[in-house]
């Protein structure tokens, strides 16, 4: 795959082909939140083919610049996302926090479980390889002044559209829901059509479960207002 032609003649095109694209796709809702079995490609990360092509173009170019793309995290299914979101809120509550303090402090970086858009096969999680990894490697510090995913932060911002990719997560004072992820990236011709039909999901019945945390705060109103300011959220290009 080369660089994108939807680039070259702009985002209204481009919104125009990916929702043209949305009417002939039909993923599973099983699969849109991360309980079905997707094709996925990838050694040591987990991708639907269409993304890894565009993928593996793209570090290609950047290793002529010096970059060794490294992916940290790809596909996560449904329990995968559970586990995390328990473990965080055991973690929070453990500090005092009530019920409805901790799961705001969840959403500020991680995802209910059955929302998040790695459940897709589309976005990813990078850092560069080169630099030796401390602690933490996806803090926003670390890629930005002197941080050790500076470089790669910039090449990304100029070269990452060229292959399709886009931040989800962007520094836009205006966006609502998630904070600044610098390091996430999503290929919007696959997740765009999916999140169109993610939209379209009976989210209370597919999502909450028993042995989730917190799920008897997580009734209908909150789900209403968590897709409302989290899931659309994102860059406009990808909406």
């Amino acid at each position: 795959m080369h660089r994108l032609e939807f680039i070259n003649t702009g985002l209204a095109i481009l919104g125009l082909s990916f929702y043209q694209q949305s009417k002939n796709m039909n993923t599973s809702p099983q699969l849109l939140v991360g309980k079905g079995k997707p094709k996925l490609v990838g050694k040591n990360y987990a991708l639907l083919p269409e993304v890894d092509r565009a993928f593996q173009e793209m570090s290609t170019a950047a290793q002529k610049q010096g970059l060794n793309i490294k992916v940290v995290s790809s596909y996560r299914s449904y329990d995968r996302q559970k586990s995390i979101w328990n473990r965080k809120f055991l973690h929070f509550k453990s500090k005092g926090l009530t019920d409805e303090q901790t799961i705001k402090k969840i959403i500020e970086y991680s995802t209910l479980p059955g929302t998040s858009r790695h459940h897709w096969g589309t976005d990813l999680d990078i850092i560069d390889a080169k630099p030796p990894e401390e602690g933490d490697v996806l803090l926003p510090h670390k890629f930005h002044n002197n941080g050790p995913y500076n470089t790669l932060r910039e090449w990304m911002e100029t070269h990452a559209q060229d292959y399709g990719f886009f931040l989800p997560y962007n520094r836009d004072e205006n966006r609502s829901g998630f904070k600044y992820e610098p390091w996430h990236y999503s290929f919007a011709p696959k997740s765009i059509p999916m999140l169109r039909q993610y939209l379209e999901l009976d989210h209370a019945k597919l999502l909450l479960v028993p042995d989730l945390n917190g799920a008897e705060c997580l009734g209908q109103e909150f789900l209403n207002s968590y897709i409302e300011s989290h899931i659309m959220g994102v860059d406009p290009s990808l909406l």
